[in-house]
């Protein structure tokens, strides 16, 4: 049974990412100084995701249309980056947004709240 879950689950992932590479929105348009201030920034960020999560989706459309080449870390199973997620962040759910400042770590899981933080941090 559960293999037919996930072959459904693939195969709708699948539908919702050639919808988001048709439909993707304009990026924002900087100066090249303020893109490179924000891609300094983005050194201190990464997005742990799956590729065809609606949710991971949804906060990549988001990075695209605020101009954001962060850091893309998939936690599919088998991936180093699962163990890590799962590890430092406490659990594995996807999509969470890694931000270290100051030396701290912080995991911060929800896509609203991801794209809320970036929005404000970076438009």
């Amino acid at each position: 049974m559960s293999f037919f879950i996930n072959l459904i689950r693939n195969a709708v992932g699948s539908i919702i990412v050639a919808l988001d590479l048709i439909s993707r929105p304009r990026k924002l348009k900087r100066s090249e100084e303020a893109q490179k201030h924000v891609e300094s920034e983005l050194a201190s960020l990464s997005l742990y995701q799956f590729y065809s999560c609606p949710f991971c989706i949804k906060t990549r459309r988001a990075l695209h249309r605020l101009n954001l080449p962060m850091v893309k870390r998939n936690v599919s199973r088998g991936s180093q980056y699962r163990q890590e997620l799962a590890e430092q962040g406490g659990k594995i759910q996807a999509p969470c947004l890694r931000i270290e400042k100051d030396g701290k770590v912080e995991w911060m899981y929800e896509s609203s709240d991801i794209i809320n933080y970036l929005e404000q941090r970076f438009n």
